[in-house]
């Protein structure tokens, strides 16, 4: 019988996510998040193909300053995508995001982690915590000797506990490798250890055929053990065409 794991829930702009809510659709824009027009545009094309998350790449500091154009444009779910430089979280928060993606190979040291988490709870925004196969931190994969499903959910359970210790707990979890098996193991493994709502998907799945069939494979897979609460197709096209393949996964 078909069973889903009991994850607590958290709010992204009014969307569920966990908790026994539907699992969300999420997409990501390839745009230049600079360019505002072709970002909103590209935003309410994925509105329209079913989207129900959008995720926005927020490298530099021109991108993060972008944000506060997009966001009085749009009123949808933003997710701001954050690597290496905390800094960048903080001025997306500032511009109004609802939720936060770091990565806990490079978004640096606890310090920098409490002070995210702190402008976070101000502004009534949610983490996730984005495990990936390619960016583990190095004590892990020292430990490990590489990225094994066991290294993935060390490293997402030390990120979930920081959070935890510091108060913080909307936080959901991605555990994501090429991987199709390992990736499955990964999201099984974490289940058992913790009540986070887990964001399902495979890296760099790949183009929109290949892709599709790879994401069905690990995806399907992990919703079909009853684990899972939002999943991204990864794909190497329009982003309207993960928005498809989600759906029909």
């Amino acid at each position: 019988m078909y069973m889903r794991a009991n994850t607590r829930r958290i709010m992204v702009r009014g969307v569920p996510i966990g908790g026994g809510s539907p699992v969300t659709v999420q997409s990501m824009t390839n745009t230049d998040t600079r360019d505002v027009t072709s970002t909103v545009n590209q935003i309410r094309a994925l509105a329209e193909a079913g989207c129900e998350i959008f995720r926005l790449a927020v490298p530099n500091r021109d991108a993060a300053l972008a944000l506060v154009e997009i966001r009085k444009a749009v009123d949808v779910p933003l997710v701001a995508d954050i690597h290496f430089d905390h800094r960048l979280a903080l001025l997306a928060l500032e511009a109004g995001v609802d939720k936060l993606r770091i990565n806990p190979g490079n978004i640096g040291s606890a310090t920098r982690v409490r002070e995210v988490a702190s402008a976070a709870r101000e502004r009534g925004a949610s983490i996730r915590v984005g495990v990936n196969a390619g960016s583990l931190k190095k004590k892990i994969l020292n430990h490990y000797g590489r990225p094994t499903p066991e290294a993935l959910v060390e490293s997402a359970v030390e990120e979930v506990d920081l959070l935890d210790d510091l108060g913080f707990t909307d936080v959901c979890v991605s555990i994501k490798s090429s991987n199709v098996m390992e990736t499955v193991r990964a999201y099984s493994l974490f289940a058992e250890k913790r009540d986070n709502p887990l964001h399902v998907g495979i890296t760099e799945a790949g183009s929109l055929r290949y892709g599709s069939i790879k994401s069905a494979c690990g995806i399907g897979a992990v919703l079909a053990a009853g684990i899972g609460d939002t999943i991204r197709v990864s794909l190497t096209a329009d982003p309207r065409e993960e928005v498809f393949a989600g759906a029909a996964i």
